[in-house]
């Protein structure tokens, strides 16, 4: 699928810039960020994008990222990234300051509670010349959207910079938007993806539905185990809204990676038929599949090292989870006879 309904473009350009393989005509703009477990001494690499990135790659899908990260601990990323042949900018990548980061607890019952999100490079985020000129040359532009990604995709859009591309954007949860916000993002996004985490009669979803007809645009909103709701208002194929309905699973793992599973297996159908329906149904299966892990990642996509950390951390958190409490403790326990 090529060309944008926002604006008239062939997207020819031509782009002479260092990456890991070939310059692609997909392009994917995140932020990566540390992993830190904390109490477990484990520090693995994350982010949306680079969830993204790893599917696409395992999928063979052609995709080239665009990232920053930062100068304190560059050799987390750039090996997984080298391990797993993700094609990246090697000359921009490494940014002056601190990698963004996030903290995550595993709890007693093996889910991560994430928290304390730092922005470090990503807090005022611009694309080098080199990375601008990877976008001239693409047909296609996905960004994962938090603060310092947003900023730049306004930048870009305000200066035309994406109207030859077909554009989409993950929204995450919406926690860093209100409608008006999404309506100026959406300004130059043709697909949005919002993983909505309350009721779908929310006015919010209301407002979501308002600019994608008033704009014409498309926009996929996962709701979990109550379905998909697709919000089409494009011209000749809306004003329409319906909601697909999922087959639950057992979460024999965590959630965290589903959403960025769906993504990357939506995008991947969709940039190569339009067909929203199949792009969907190939949503599904992988975040379905997601569900089996209790990393955004499987374990192995880390490397033998970390996977093995991560086992005697999940150990350690069941051995937390089936030592009692003191208020739990039999009379006498822990008593000498």
């Amino acid at each position: 699928m090529t060309g944008s309904p926002r604006a008239n473009g062939d997207g020819d350009g031509d782009a002479d810039v260092a990456a890991t393989d070939a310059p692609s005509r997909s392009l994917l703009f995140g932020a990566l960020s540390l992993d830190i477990y904390l109490g477990r001494d484990l520090i693995l690499p994350g982010g949306g994008a680079l969830n993204m990135a790893w599917a696409w790659r395992r999928a063979g899908f052609d995709g080239h990222l665009l990232t920053r990260i930062g100068d304190d601990r560059p050799d987390v990323f750039l090996e997984f990234l080298g391990r797993h042949g993700i094609p990246y900018s090697p000359g921009s990548i490494v940014g002056a300051g601190p990698s963004a980061s996030i903290d995550i607890v595993i709890q007693v019952d093996r889910q991560p509670h994430m928290d304390h999100f730092v922005e470090g490079v990503w807090a005022n985020l611009r694309l080098t010349d080199e990375e601008t000129a990877l976008v001239a040359g693409a047909d296609r532009f996905h960004a994962v959207l938090v603060e310092g990604a947003i900023a730049e995709v306004h930048r870009l859009g305000e200066a035309g910079a994406l109207r030859h591309l077909v554009v989409s954007a993950d929204f995450l949860g919406f926690r860093h938007y209100t409608v008006e916000r999404f309506a100026r993002t959406m300004a130059h996004v043709d697909l949005g993806f919002v993983g909505w985490p309350g009721d779908p009669a929310d006015p919010v979803v209301a407002g979501i539905r308002a600019v994608a007809f008033h704009l014409g645009r498309l926009v996929v909103v996962t709701l979990g185990s109550r379905g998909v709701l697709v919000i089409d208002g494009r011209p000749g194929t809306g004003p329409t809204e319906r909601r697909i309905p999922v087959t639950a699973v057992p979460v024999l793992g965590t959630t965290v990676g589903c959403g960025d599973a769906f993504i990357a297996a939506f995008l991947a159908s969709f940039w190569r038929d339009a067909d929203v329906d199949a792009a969907v149904e190939a949503g599904k299966i992988a975040g379905a599949a997601a569900t089996a892990w209790r990393r955004p990642l499987p374990d192995a996509a880390y490397g033998p090292a970390a996977a093995e950390a991560l086992r005697l951390a999940d150990e350690e958190a069941e051995e937390d989870q089936d030592e009692p409490a003191d208020g739990d403790r039999p009379a006498g326990a822990g008593l000498p006879a």
